[in-house]
C-alpha cells in the first residue's frame, strides 16, 4: 500500500522501525529487496558519532573481526541514482542511503544510516541554506529547532525514509562507546 511500507530493524540494543518514503522509489524498492532476501541480518552498525548518525549496512561487518575498520563493503554492487527531494529533510530518525565521493551523488547499494543530529537554530537554518541555494520551509525551520538533525548533508545524500518508533534505541546506540574509527567496541548487531 502506498506510503505504508515499514521496516522493522531488530538490534542488540532493542527495535526500530522505519517508513519508507514512496518519493523515493529506487532507494524504498533497493532496500526491501535486501531486506527480503535476509541481506542485512546479523550486519552491524559499524559507523557511530553521537550527535551526528548510525550507520550500517556494510556487508563485510558480518564476520568482521574485533576492531577491524569497516565502511567498504556493497562497493561491487550497482549503486542507486541519487533521489533528491527538497521535502525530505535530515531531520532526527532520518533514514538516508550512504555514498562514496561519486560525482553524480549515486547511492550506495546497500549502506545505510539513521540520523541522530542536533538542533539548529532558525538563524543557522537560513545561513545553511542561503550558502547552499535554498530557502528552508517553516514547518523544516520548526523541525529542525525542535528535533534536530543534520541540514548541511541535505541535497547531499538521498532521504529515502524516517524512523516512526525507537528513537529510545537510537539514542542508546550513539552513545555506546567506540575506537578511533567509530566502530562500537562491542559489537552491535
Amino acid at each position: 500500500n502506498p506510503g505504508t511500507t515499514k521496516v522493522k530493524i531488530t538490534t542488540d540494543m532493542g527495535e526500530m522501525v522505519v517508513l519508507l518514503y514512496d518519493a523515493t522509489p529506487k532507494h524504498r524498492d533497493n532496500f526491501i529487496k535486501l531486506v527480503q532476501q535476509g541481506f542485512y541480518d546479523s550486519l552491524l552498525f559499524h559507523r557511530i558519532i553521537q550527535g551526528f548518525m548510525i550507520q550500517g549496512g556494510d556487508p563485510l561487518s558480518k564476520n568482521a573481526a574485533a576492531g577491524a575498520m569497516l565502511g567498504m563493503g556493497g562497493g561491487e554492487m550497482q549503486r542507486i541514482p541519487a533521489e533528491f527531494n527538497r521535502n525530505l529533510i535530515h531531520k532526527k530518525g532520518a533514514l538516508a542511503a550512504a555514498r562514496d565521493g561519486n560525482p553524480e551523488k549515486a547511492s550506495s547499494a546497500c549502506q545505510f544510516y539513521i540520523v541522530q543530529g542536533s538542533p539548529i537554530s532558525a538563524d543557522q537554518l537560513k545561513m545553511m541554506g542561503q550558502q547552499r541555494g535554498f530557502d528552508y520551509t517553516s514547518a523544516q525551520e520548526e523541525v529542525y529547532e525542535k528535533l534536530g538533525g543534520t541540514p548541511f548533508l541535505d541535497m547531499e545524500y538521498t532521504v529515502f525514509g524516517e524512523l516512526v518508533s525507537g528513537f529510545d534505541v537510537l539514542d542508546k546506540i550513539a552513545a555506546v562507546e567506540k575506537n578511533q574509527n567509530d566502530r562500537p567496541n562491542n559489537d552491535i548487531h
